[in-house]
């Protein structure tokens, strides 16, 4: 025996059964929810490629005015062309605007942006006006790295004043070293940087470390026996300060750009003081951009955003693009095509790079697949 399954009249003389009519309304109504959810906050924000500035260029400061990205007022400079571009990432979103789902979905098939986790770029109990303010002071230790970095490339002496900013809980340097002393040497060997005096004490194994201190203008001798703390998650010798670092330039050097923060600029900033000071054309009107971190001994470092940063490169017309080669396992098959990666690791390389360039000699190139 079969049953007549009862039926809704939808319009005259069509009449259609009750379960085909529950089951449309159940289905518009999950469509309606899965639009409104699209619209839902997420946790995550997206990287994306931004503006490219030219060190070796111009650019507009506060007051609208086109002035040069670089100058130098008390030494000679020179005209030059091409371009040594440093690159940037763009973020949107923050915590207190995030973004929704359907803003992501558009950017999930576009290769040039990324969708990364929110904490990785805004820490929890951080907001965006001290983020900015942290990544205004990488870029101003950025730029004073790079320039003492550029003069000592060219040959000039730059003397580091490396100076005791605090002291740690507990620190092993407690009773010996204080806030404002200038360390000028450890273990008998001028120190040229902080990074110099890591090596020291980490080569000195926990035996004392003999430090040489400007305190109030007189040098005064004291040793500390370095502790093992954890310092970005490794076991290292510390010796329990922090430290700033300033240089003594021989030459005033003046980097005009607002609106851009962190340290990643460094190696470009470099290149392009280099070119400023010395005579010719360094890049042969080649257009060149990059990136990188660098400290005053020329040590290239890695930065993030590199392939927001590779498509901005060529999305700006660079031919070529200096990258640092920690960040190598991040660009290999992620090359957008009619830009040519240069793997460095020192300011040295990155100007050996452009001089390469330059003299049309490109295809030799240390690259990142070959490193």
């Amino acid at each position: 025996m079969t049953h007549a399954e009862p039926a809704v009249e939808t319009s005259p003389g069509r009449r259609w059964p009750r379960r085909t009519v529950a089951g449309s309304i159940a289905l518009v109504v999950a469509l309606a929810g899965l639009l409104g959810m699209t619209f839902l906050p997420t946790d995550y924000v997206l990287e994306q490629p931004g503006p490219v500035y030219n060190t070796i260029g111009s650019v507009e400061n506060a007051e609208g005015e086109e002035v040069p990205l670089i100058e130098a007022a008390d030494a000679e400079t020179y005209e030059t062309s091409g371009s040594l571009s440093l690159t940037t990432v763009q973020v949107v979103g923050n915590r207190e605007h995030p973004l929704s789902w359907i803003e992501l979905a558009t950017a999930w098939f576009e290769r040039s942006k990324a969708i990364v986790p929110i904490d990785t770029v805004f820490p929890e109990g951080v907001t965006s006006e001290e983020r900015e303010e942290q990544n205004a002071v990488m870029m101003t230790d950025s730029q004073s790295e790079a320039s003492a970095a550029a003069l000592i490339e060219l040959g000039y002496e730059v003397p580091a004043d490396i100076r005791v900013v605090s002291l740690t809980d507990g620190s092993p340097s407690e009773g010996a070293v204080r806030e404002g002393d200038r360390i000028l040497a450890a273990d008998g060997q001028d120190l040229a940087d902080v990074a110099q005096l890591r090596e020291i004490v980490g080569a000195a194994g926990g035996d004392p470390v003999e430090l040489e201190i400007d305190r109030d203008g007189e040098t005064v001798t004291e040793r500390v026996s370095p502790e093992q703390q954890e310092i970005d998650g490794e076991e290292s010798w510390a010796l329990g300060i922090s430290l700033s670092t300033s240089y003594d330039l021989p030459v005033d050097v003046t980097i005009q750009l607002d609106d851009v923060g962190g340290p990643s600029a460094g190696t470009m900033f470099a290149l392009g003081i280099i070119d400023t000071l010395t005579p010719g054309e360094l890049t042969g009107g080649e257009d060149i951009a990059g990136t990188g971190t660098i400290t005053a001994d020329g040590q290239v470092g890695a930065i993030g955003g590199i392939r927001q940063k590779l498509y901005g490169a060529r999305d700006a017309g660079s031919d070529f693009f200096l990258a640092p080669a920690s960040n190598c396992n991040e660009v290999v098959g992620h090359v957008p095509d009619g830009l040519q990666v240069v793997s460095v690791e020192t300011l040295s390389d990155a100007l050996a790079a452009v001089e390469a360039i330059a003299a049309g000699e490109a295809s030799g190139l240390p690259s990142c697949a070959s490193s």
